[in-house]
């Protein structure tokens, strides 16, 4: 199987950003993937996927249903879902909870892959997986265009952080490791020169 360089399709498309960034679990870094920029070009996004499912297909994992946390993670989900030939549901956070709605139901013990853009600590993911298996559903694995290293991944060159919530006995696809210096926001050196850190993601902007 061919490798892919998933940085050039971030830098190609302008989202693989430097500067001064809130990040949704709350930390502070000096970079930022921003997923949506690769992925409104629909051609990236099916190569992207594409090679996403050649690694569960090789992996022999069964997977009947694409899960992605809304909203960040829905594109990759909904291609990946595609190239593998499963149909697409997603969560939604209400109320600060993570909730299926839109009629998108799960069959008792249904073999359901979770979707993110990026993993980085795994905890929407995580809590996606918990609403999936509330309705009955079986979490086989997990999977993201790119792990920020605090996960494990399969084929990885990483070591699980203690920050990473997934689980270790289901498996993390993804199809590059990017490390970049993450910091408390109590800590962070950029805020101690002044400067104020901002939020591109999909939540708070």
């Amino acid at each position: 199987m061919e490798a892919i360089n998933v940085e050039e399709y971030y830098k190609n498309a302008h989202a693989l950003l430097k500067g001064h960034f809130l990040l949704s679990s709350g930390n502070h870094s000096d970079t930022y993937l921003q997923s949506a920029k690769v992925l409104e070009n629909p051609k990236n996004a099916e190569i992207l996927a594409q090679a996403l499912a050649n690694q569960i297909k090789e992996s022999k994992i069964q997977v009947d249903c694409i899960c992605a946390p809304a909203l960040g993670g829905i594109l990759a989900g909904y291609e990946l879902a595609r190239a593998l030939g499963v149909r697409f549901i997603f969560t939604e956070r209400v109320e600060g909870k993570m909730n299926l709605r839109r009629g998108f139901e799960v069959a008792k013990n249904e073999k359901v892959l979770i979707c993110e853009d990026i993993i980085t600590t795994g905890g929407s993911a995580l809590e996606s997986a918990q609403c999936i298996q509330e309705k009955g559903g079986i979490i086989v694995a997990y999977a993201g265009l790119a792990n920020r290293g605090f996960c494990k991944r399969v084929n990885g060159n990483t070591t699980k952080k203690p920050e990473c919530k997934l689980p270790d006995d289901i498996p993390l696809f993804a199809l590059e490791d990017f490390i970049f210096n993450m910091y408390e926001p109590n800590d962070c050196p950029l805020c101690k020169s002044g400067s104020h850190a901002i939020k591109p993601g999909s939540r708070g902007n």
